[in-house]
């Protein structure tokens, strides 16, 4: 079904029309909560979070945006998510979870992922302000190249082109700071 087609379902209070918003976005949704629940919360409560998202959906429907979906979908999410983490009192600010890399030899809380991840922060956040926001729709909130060129106004090319940049920029970055090592 296409996505106009759902808005409409949705928008006129078809319960179809849900369904098949669910049905194409659950997966997109669940990654958006889980990396920023990450392990804070039982596998119910991260499902809590998704339901929460389509009823917000639901209930809003003139929110929903042919073409814009799952922007607002995943801005949903995140704000949910927080929401929830905030709720059952866990303290993590939002630059403590957008740059988050798990490691399998490194658990929760161990020094030198923390280290890791404030050096990964301070290299986003050294991007020029379109770049950083181009590297962190793409690499947190796991949005295409496509819809970031959508949202900004950019030719996908430039996307795509800013993302290489931002991934250079922060190999350097990391490099000098000594986290990264040349072959």
């Amino acid at each position: 079904m296409r996505e106009e087609t759902i808005l409409e379902k949705i928008q006129s209070g078809d319960p179809a029309g849900l369904e098949a918003l669910m049905d194409r976005y659950i997966p997109y949704v669940s990654t958006v909560v889980w990396n920023i629940l990450r392990h804070s919360m039982s596998r119910e409560d991260g499902e809590e979070v998704v339901s929460d998202v389509f009823l917000a959906a639901w209930q809003q429907p003139q929110s929903l945006k042919p073409g814009l979906v799952k922007g607002w979908l995943a801005a949903v999410a995140r704000n949910k998510a927080k929401n929830k983490l905030r709720q059952a009192g866990v303290d993590l600010p939002l630059e403590e979870v957008v740059l988050d890399i798990p490691g399998p030899d490194n658990p929760p809380g161990d020094i030198e992922q923390a280290e890791e991840r404030r050096l990964v922060r301070r290299a986003v956040y050294a991007l020029p302000g379109q770049d950083r926001e181009i590297f962190l729709r793409h690499y947190y909130y796991a949005q295409t190249v496509q819809e970031i060129a959508h949202c900004m106004a950019l030719n996908e090319s430039t996307v795509k082109t800013r993302l290489r940049r931002g991934r250079m920029k922060l190999k350097e970055f990391l490099t000098r700071e000594g986290f990264l090592y040349e072959a």
